[in-house]
């Protein structure tokens, strides 16, 4: 099936204004990184692959705020060749380095979030509350597969909270949502939102920036696609929390802190 796809290949380079701006917010948005017909090539495998889990997951109202947020399907390119050629597209892999200003970027690890019908709120939270990587160098991209409104809506961002890196130690729920909210309000932190996104527009934001996103009121399955990079030659941090450990154990194959992070689960996507 690879040899179908298209090969997104890398583009010219981002405006320096906007590589700028990154570093100041800790987001950006990319309208039509991939094309409506790029990404409809991709979309059917990976909805299979969903679809084919999403019986496991149980009832949307016997699950918890976290599970009602999204079907999460880790580690898509390590079992299907479309999922791969997407997830290792250089194209995107180059924008990551370009935004955060390093020479070469690895995967941590893709995965699908489809947000379901009636699905819920994804609560506030920073994501490198679970990576044990030595760097603030990292970035995750978050592409729609589909069209979705605005009321659907795409990520909200807490502008420049990457800079204050750990922000509190709450892993995603609804703790991390109310102290989060909290803070929002007692700090009068600026927030962004996108609003509507056309499938292949794709947000990027660093691991520390605070975020979150609304439920989905519609009838419609926000399917969304998420690769994980960060700057090449990192080291694994020391472990200082259960979320850490199992992802040190899952994504990096359990290498110890201190060692440079280049295993075969962690291949260089960019430069090819």
């Amino acid at each position: 099936m690879a040899h179908t796809l298209p090969p997104l290949d890398p583009r010219p380079d981002l405006p320096a204004d906007q590589v700028r701006d990154f570093a100041r917010d800790g987001h950006t948005v990319v309208r039509g990184l991939a094309t409506p017909e790029e990404v409809a090539a991709f979309l059917p495998p990976i909805d299979a692959m969903v679809r084919k889990v999403a019986p496991h997951f149980g009832a949307l109202e016997s699950r918890d705020t976290y599970g009602k947020a999204f079907l999460q399907v880790p580690n898509l390119c390590m079992h299907d060749d479309a999922a791969r050629a997407f997830s290792f597209a250089p194209r995107f892999a180059k924008v990551a380095a370009e935004l955060l200003q390093v020479d070469g970027v690895r995967l941590y690890h893709d995965q699908a979030l489809f947000k379901e019908p009636g699905g819920g709120h994804t609560p506030w939270h920073q994501d490198q509350n679970y990576w044990p990587l030595a760097t603030d160098r990292t970035i995750t991209m978050w592409m729609p597969l589909v069209d979705i409104p605005e009321h659907v809506g795409s990520m909200t961002f807490v502008d420049g909270s990457h800079l204050r890196r750990a922000m509190g130690d709450w892993i995603i729920g609804d703790e991390s949502e109310a102290a989060y909210e909290s803070m929002r309000h007692e700090q009068g932190f600026r927030t962004t939102t996108y609003g509507a996104m056309k499938a292949g527009d794709a947000t990027f934001h660093a691991g520390w920036t605070l975020h979150r996103a609304p439920a989905n009121p519609t009838g419609m399955m926000r399917a969304v696609m998420t690769i994980i990079l960060f700057a090449d030659g990192t080291r694994v941090a020391p472990i200082e929390a259960p979320q850490q450990a199992f992802d040190q154990q899952i994504w990096l194959a359990g290498a110890e802190p201190g060692t440079v992070i280049d295993g075969p689960g962690n291949p260089l996507l960019w430069p090819v």
